[in-house]
């Protein structure tokens, strides 16, 4: 932008020392060069010679030069959130004034059943206690975004499901909102929908009369402009947390598991407790859906502000399916429990590379099959299975090659559809 700025105003430079010039010749010559505008026809730049044409550059350089250095201070003295936002952008407080209304705080609790040891028994006729089976609750919190004055709440499907726990608990048997200037408002929660695929989940309290967060269009966003984040970071106790940073990238592609997430990167602050809260632009409104960071050592590195969003326009269609069905209609599913065979795995155990067949809906896969190929597609691990199986939808037919017993074979299977796990 600075450069187009500095390019104009060399421009103006060269008509200013044109029009200095013609000043300076006597009245037949302004005459003429009126004439000759009046024909349409150019006048060379060389029409201006001698001292004066000299007189003209130095002038031009003086005054390119002193625009130079203005612009370089006003640059200097511009802060990066300022150099990041449009010009009519809303100051931060502005936005965070505006949007927190709509920021809300989420607490799920899950129920599951863990496996603890008996009563400790050597010193009771040297019995030990067998393993009891008990019930147990976990709570979790996040964060979320009003939808609609009427009380459609968005958030992670995470926050509301548990996939990555060693319980694995499914989905929260109860669920409540927060809110409030002193999050002392709380209403209990109806989980609408959820889809695990995208990570969006919808729920609905009863209540009227909120303030619904205005969304914008994730579109229009550029590499190196501000953004907010709000959220509750690490529970309640930090509740509504505002953030500020930058997009680090746009259509960033994240794998998770076993599939792959398209997603906004950004170093505004993101952690634990921030998942399904607002990310916002320069005019506060919702362009993202805060999701996941890279974690505080990531391999052999550590790192630091890589944090990822859900773009809202991906996330609109979805929500939308999930207020009016309940799951993403149409999205198709082999009906298979397999996991990837790696390099290692195939060389110690003899096997293809491939995604191996635990169980399978169908009666045309078997337990120990290998699919190696989709529609002539080579597929070597369930993430690629995966993309390739999502160009289709529920009701199509595919065909996967696949090794049993050591020989290759062809079966075709008709795709189902996906529908949330209870």
């Amino acid at each position: 932008m600075m450069n187009q700025k500095n390019h104009k105003g060399h421009s103006v430079m060269k008509v200013t020392a044109a029009l200095a010039a013609m000043l300076l010749v006597s009245g037949t010559s302004v005459g003429m060069y009126k004439l000759i505008d009046e024909l349409g026809t150019a006048v060379p730049e060389y029409s201006i010679s001698g001292d004066t044409a000299e007189a003209a550059t130095d002038s031009a350089a003086q005054n390119t030069e002193t625009a130079s250095k203005t612009a370089s201070a006003q640059i200097t003295n511009m802060s990066w959130v300022e150099l990041a936002s449009p010009a009519d952008a809303l100051t931060v407080p502005e936005i965070e004034e505006k949007a927190m209304p709509s920021a809300v705080g989420i607490s799920s609790t899950f129920t599951y059943t863990a496996q603890t040891a008996g009563y400790a028994g050597f010193g009771f006729d040297g019995m030990r206690g067998n393993a009891q089976p008990v019930t147990q609750e976990a709570t979790a919190s996040g964060s979320g975004i009003v939808m609609s004055s009427d009380g459609y709440i968005i958030t992670n499907a995470h926050v509301i499901y548990d996939t990555e726990s060693e319980y694995n608990m499914g989905k929260a048997t109860s669920v409540s909102v927060v809110m409030g200037e002193n999050h002392d408002i709380e209403y209990e929660a109806e989980i609408v929908g959820y889809d695990i695929q995208t990570d969006l989940a919808v729920l609905k309290i009863d209540a009227e009369g909120l303030t619904p967060a205005e969304f914008g269009n994730s579109d229009d966003l550029r590499v190196g402009e501000l953004v907010i984040a709000i959220g509750n970071p690490l529970g309640f106790e930090l509740y509504g947390t505002t953030t500020c940073g930058i997009v680090s990238a746009k259509d960033r592609e994240v794998q998770l598991e076993d599939r792959t997430m398209t997603l906004i990167q950004t170093d505004a602050a993101i952690n634990a407790g921030n998942s399904g809260g607002m990310l916002l632009n320069s005019y506060g409104q919702v362009i993202g859906i805060n999701s996941m960071k890279m974690g505080a050592s990531y391999g052999e590195a550590s790192v630091e502000g890589l944090g990822f969003a859900i773009p809202i326009s991906d996330a609109a269609e979805i929500i939308r399916s999930l207020i009016t069905n309940g799951y993403v209609t149409g999205r198709p599913m082999l009906g298979i429990s397999g996991t990837t065979i790696t390099e290692e795995t195939a060389a110690l155990y003899h096997l293809p590379q491939g995604v191996y067949v635990y169980s399978a809906s169908d009666p045309s896969l078997q337990q120990g099959d290998v699919i190696t190929a989709i529609d002539g597609t080579a597929v070597t691990t369930m993430e690629e299975l995966n993309t390739q199986k999502n160009l289709h939808k529920a009701g199509e037919t595919v065909t996967l090659h696949i090794i049993r017993d050591g020989e290759s074979a062809d079966v075709q299977i008709t795709l189902q559809e996906s529908k949330p796990e209870e």
